[in-house]
């Protein structure tokens, strides 16, 4: 009997999106992806000790900036940190975000070591 395959994860980071939006240029590609890197973890401390309506904020400037470097989860997660409701489901919503920056970041730390 086969073992059962296991669904291949996408990538953390879509490298067509972060090409797209960096005109294909490796040197902004490089630059992009490590203000993000140092960004999301940042704006992700602020988050756990803010406001509602700084959380939202904040998550949205995230989510902007995930689109930049093709972190789609980081998007996805950031829109849910940014929609959040009450005050579980906003600390649910940023658990999985600082989940999807963790998985990003992993990520590009593989990908600036390419350059």
């Amino acid at each position: 009997m086969l073992a059962e395959q296991q669904p291949v994860p996408a990538a953390a980071i879509d490298r067509a999106q972060l090409a797209r939006m960096t005109l294909g240029n490796r040197s902004l590609e490089r630059e992009v992806l490590e203000l993000f890197d140092r960004q999301a973890g940042l704006l992700l401390a602020r988050m756990y000790h803010g406001e509602p309506a700084v959380i939202a904020s904040l998550a949205h400037t995230l989510k902007g900036s995930a689109s930049s470097v093709g972190a789609i989860r980081v998007m996805a997660a950031a829109a849910a940190v940014e929609n959040a409701g009450e005050s579980a489901e906003r600390k649910a919503a940023l658990d999985r975000l600082a989940a999807a920056i963790e998985e990003a970041c992993a990520a590009i730390a593989g990908l600036l070591r390419e350059f």
